[in-house]
């Protein structure tokens, strides 16, 4: 089946419409948004990608933890879908476009398509999945784990907020628990558009990352227990100081990222002091160590390393000391055909593009076990993400949509 023309592109407008209109929906405090996973927001922000979704002449599924699947029915009837999405959540002080432009990329996908009237051998199918970014209950990409057989259901509905609400409680709260077999649904292939969540494509001037790969994580939740006591009257020779042994192992992360460099990152990435009083040496810390490679032998030695040297950190302040992996995904290697497809769709467009590999953990991670997998990223301003201030323009929205358009019609088949 040959490609589409270089003709076909998205509508800007109609694009960039609907991400301001989805930011209107938990709105942050510096123009972003905080629109966290099952919480209300969460719902009404899910209860407008369905009014879309339905208007675009697409039938809504939902399974049991929550995923949102919108269907534009293809030609065959055997044939596999063809799924585009990402996700709708945010972070606490998210920015407007970090998982929500590949869904409604997928959405104007099937827009234009409906416009020009068309029709593909396969189905496409254009998903919201539940808890990404793994803030509010951990670990991050927790829905898309479950439908890919590497989560266990059960266990990932019993995971608390900070709270201590249930992940299942909440999703029932909200309305949005499905009635559809997590997993159960077959895939032809997968895309999914992101945004960069880097520097490298803005600073090189590029349009598009074709991504190839994405790196592995391991997320290591440290609790360090030592001595309540008073700043003032307790002598420093006398002080079981939870909060110098975070401040240490700090040091230690960071000193072992460094030493693996290149390709390797690592950090402290959420942090809680108790009883977190200005005048109470800490005497309990919890804090999550953020390790990443592409290199599986880097990745798990640097979790080895971590493991071996921070309790040492801990006994000479006199601290017990837990580590407990809360989240980790291997290294992962897109598929060539879906990533060939990428690349090809982002040359006949006529876009400047270069290979990238993912820093940043994505549900596409974790389909890409059982589906054909590949992403797409476009720029960001500065880079930055996971941060109010996030930014792109909607000349890199488009661009990455054309892409994301092309590459799915060349892989559902066009027929007629």
């Amino acid at each position: 089946m040959p490609a589409p023309g270089e003709n076909l592109r998205i509508d800007p407008a109609r694009l960039w419409d609907s991400l301001m209109e989805m930011a209107k929906i938990g709105p942050g405090i510096a123009g972003g948004n905080n629109r966290q996973t099952l919480t209300d927001d969460d719902a009404r922000g899910r209860a407008l990608f369905r009014k879309w979704c339905e208007a675009a002449g697409m039938s809504m599924g939902v399974d049991t933890m929550g995923n949102m699947f919108a269907t534009r029915a293809g030609e065959d009837p055997d044939a596999l879908p063809v799924y585009m999405g990402s996700h709708l959540d945010t972070q606490p002080t998210g920015g407007k476009y970090d998982g929500v432009l590949g869904v409604l990329a997928g959405l104007e996908v099937v827009r234009t398509m409906n416009d020009l009237g068309v029709k593909t051998r396969h189905p496409i199918v254009v998903t919201n999945w539940t808890n990404e970014e793994g803030t509010r209950y951990a670990p991050a990409m927790l829905a898309s784990g479950v439908f890919a057989g590497v989560l266990e259901e059960d266990w990932a509905k019993d995971r608390v907020d900070a709270e201590g609400l249930r992940f299942g409680d909440e999703l029932k709260r909200i309305g949005w628990e499905g009635d559809e077999q997590v997993g159960a649904r077959k895939m032809h292939a997968m895309f999914e558009l992101h945004i960069e969540q880097g520097p490298i494509l803005e600073a090189e001037g590029l349009d598009i990352g074709v991504v190839t790969h994405g790196q592995g994580l391991w997320w290591l939740e440290v609790t360090l227990t030592g001595k309540d006591a008073h700043t003032g009257s307790t002598p420093m020779n006398m002080r079981v100081n939870a909060g110098l042994g975070m401040a240490r192992i700090t040091e230690l992360v960071h000193r072992i990222a460094m030493e693996n460099q290149p390709a390797a990152v690592g950090a402290i990435g959420q942090c809680n002091l108790y009883p977190n009083s200005r005048n109470v040496i800490p005497g309990k810390c919890v804090f999550t160590v953020d390790i990443r490679s592409p290199d599986q032998a880097k990745l798990d030695g640097m979790r080895a390393r971590l493991e071996a040297e921070a309790p040492g950190i801990a006994a000479e302040l006199g601290l017990g000391i837990e580590i407990e992996p809360v989240g980790h995904f291997d290294p992962v290697t897109f598929d060539p055909t879906c990533v060939s497809a990428v690349r090809s769709a982002a040359e006949r467009l006529g876009y400047s593009h270069t290979d990238l590999i993912s820093g940043a953990g994505h549900d596409a991670c974790w389909i890409n076990k059982v589906a054909p997998t590949a992403m797409i990223m476009c720029p960001c301003v500065d880079g930055l993400s996971h941060n109010e201030a996030e930014e792109i323009s909607p000349e890199w929205a488009a661009a990455g949509t054309d892409v994301l358009l092309h590459a799915v019609l060349e892989t559902a088949e066009v027929v007629g």
